[in-house]
């Protein structure tokens, strides 16, 4: 199968957290890098993840969120940190492509975001993925 969703790392389920609808599951990346998604129960039964099962990660490009500065007193879980190789900036969204250590993340920001940021090829960034937009896929 293939998808449109252009950020898709490889891992190892290392915990699922199950509540009554949703669970929390993280997720080893190949670089050691932790994340964590929250999806529901349903699909943690319908996928048979556990502890060692291999995922692939998927987070589309619109979901991610970009921060130049220190990052702290969020409830946003997965905190990426890497440098800009990328910018393609159009009327109103701006195209972000960035190195991290598991390979390139991209993000789709508004060219206002992209400019308030002055953003520009090696800047440093942190990228923000709330883990309820983290969606997992068994390898």
């Amino acid at each position: 199968m293939s998808l449109s969703i252009r950020n898709q790392f490889p891992g190892t389920v290392t915990s699922v957290t199950a509540g009554e609808v949703m669970a929390t599951v993280k997720v080893r990346l190949n670089s050691g890098r932790e994340l964590t998604a929250a999806i529901t129960v349903d699909a943690v039964e319908d996928l048979g993840l556990a502890e060692g099962r291999e995922v692939r990660a998927l987070v589309k490009s619109t979901e991610v969120s970009l921060a130049t500065g220190s990052v702290s007193g969020l409830s946003i879980r997965n905190k990426i940190p890497g440098t800009v190789t990328r910018i393609a900036a159009g009327g109103a969204m701006a195209g972000v492509r960035i190195t991290v250590e598991d390979g390139e993340l991209t993000a789709a920001i508004t060219a206002d975001a992209a400019s308030e940021l002055d953003l520009e090829v090696g800047s440093s960034v942190t990228a923000l993925l709330k883990s309820t937009e983290v969606s997992l896929a068994t390898v």
